[in-house]
C-alpha cells in the first residue's frame, strides 16, 4: 500500500476512504498504533467501567508526555481505559516497556506530523508476546487533520489463542473508521472447535451487531483483500458519521458509550480466553506453523508498509529508528 501525501477526512460513500496503511493488518491509513493518554477526568459513562491508572501504564505516560493534545476527550479515553484494564489484569506478565524516548515521541521537521509508539514485551512464561500501541496526528493540506489510535497485542507460539486489535481512525471531528477483532490464527473451516470457543460461546459478533445497528455506522469494507483475509467473521469494521456539519458531541458520545462499551466487552474476552490462558497444549508441529503465519504478518507490517511510508511522513532518520524499535519488537 502506497502512502498518499494527501490524507483527507473519511467520505462514508467510499468504500475504502483511507487510501494509505502503517499496518498492512488493519485499515488503509498511514497508522502507528495507540497513545498512551490523557488525563484522568476522562471517564467513560456508566455504561462502561473505569479504571485507576496503574502504576507502569502511568511512568509510560510520564516518559511521553503527560497529554496527547490532538485526540478528542472520548478516544483518549477509551484507549487509557483499554490499556489500565490490560496492565491490570496482566500485572507481571508484561515487562516494562524500554523503547527509547525518540520513539516514544517524534515529529517530522515541518512539524506536520507527530507521532508515538510504545511496546511492551510478555514476560518469558506469559503467552503474550508484545503490546504494542502508538498514536499519530497528521495535518492535511485542506487545513483538517487525521488522528489515528491502535492498540495491538500480539500472542507468542505457546497458544494458538487469537491476537488482539483496536484502531480508531478520525479522519474528521464528526467521522471516524473502527477496527475492533480478535484475530484467529486458525483455518476456521478446519477448525471449528475453535470458531466455537472464541466467537460463538463468547458471543463475538453481539458487539458488531449492536454498532451496526447505529443510524450513523455503516460497514467499512477495506479494498485490500489480504486485510480482510486476517480478520474474524465476527469483526467490527464500520464508518461513523455524523455528517459534514453534524454534531462533535454525538460523535463523542458515541466513542464513550457504544464503542467503548464493544471494546470493553471484547478486550475482557480476549484476556479472558487468551492472554490469561495457560495450559493450552500446542505441539511442536502447530508452534512452528504458528510461527510462520504470525511472522509472515509482521514481515508484511514492516516490509510493505513501515519501511516504504514512514520515510514520506518523517524523513529517513526518523523512520529508520521507528522501524528498527518495530522490528527489535516483532523479530524480523
Amino acid at each position: 500500500m502506497v502512502l498518499n501525501s494527501r490524507p483527507r477526512a473519511v467520505d462514508p460513500r467510499d468504500e475504502d476512504p483511507f487510501p494509505s496503511s502503517m499496518l498492512a493488518l488493519t485499515s488503509h491509513s498511514f497508522k502507528l498504533f495507540s497513545p498512551i493518554l490523557s488525563s484522568a477526568s476522562h471517564r467513560f459513562p456508566s455504561s462502561t467501567r473505569s479504571y485507576p491508572r496503574p502504576s507502569s501504564a502511568r511512568a509510560s505516560m510520564e516518559r511521553s508526555g503527560p497529554d496527547f493534545p490532538y485526540l478528542p476527550p472520548a478516544h483518549r479515553a477509551l484507549i487509557l481505559n483499554l490499556l489500565a484494564t490490560v496492565d491490570d489484569r496482566l500485572g507481571s506478565d508484561l515487562l516494562p516497556s524500554a523503547v527509547p524516548s525518540d520513539v516514544l515521541r517524534f515529529q517530522n521537521p515541518q512539524g506536520s506530523a507527530h507521532g508515538s509508539v510504545d511496546i511492551r514485551t510478555g514476560s518469558q512464561t506469559s503467552p503474550v508476546d508484545f503490546v504494542l500501541q502508538s498514536w499519530l496526528h497528521c495535518k492535511t493540506p485542506g487545513g483538517g487533520e487525521i488522528n489515528i489510535a491502535t492498540l495491538f497485542a500480539f500472542l507468542n507460539s505457546s497458544t494458538d489463542a487469537p491476537h488482539f486489535l483496536l484502531e480508531l481512525i478520525q479522519g474528521s471531528p464528526t467521522s471516524l473508521v473502527l477496527l475492533l477483532d480478535l484475530l484467529p490464527r486458525k483455518d476456521l473451516v478446519l477448525h471449528p472447535d475453535y470458531l466455537d470457543e472464541f466467537y460463538h460461546q463468547t458471543d463475538m459478533d453481539g458487539p458488531r451487531r449492536d454498532l451496526e445497528k447505529l443510524p450513523q455506522a455503516s460497514p467499512y469494507r477495506s479494498s485490500s483483500l489480504f486485510i480482510r483475509s486476517v480478520l474474524s467473521p465476527t469483526a467490527v469494521a464500520i464508518t461513523v458519521d455524523c455528517g459534514k456539519e453534524g454534531d462533535v458531541k454525538a460523535m463523542e458520545d458515541i466513542v464513550a458509550r457504544e464503542i467503548g462499551s464493544a471494546a470493553e466487552k471484547i478486550i475482557r474476552i480476549w484476556l479472558e480466553k487468551s492472554a490469561e490462558v495457560r495450559g493450552r497444549v500446542v505441539g511442536e508441529g502447530e508452534k512452528e506453523c504458528l510461527e510462520s503465519r504470525d511472522g509472515l504478518i509482521k514481515r508484511k507490517a514492516v516490509e510493505i508498509d513501515l519501511a516504504a511510508n514512514l520515510p514520506r511522513m518523517f524523513g529517513p532518520e526518523v523512520a529508520q529508528r521507528v522501524v528498527a524499535e518495530i522490528q527489535k519488537a516483532f523479530r524480523v
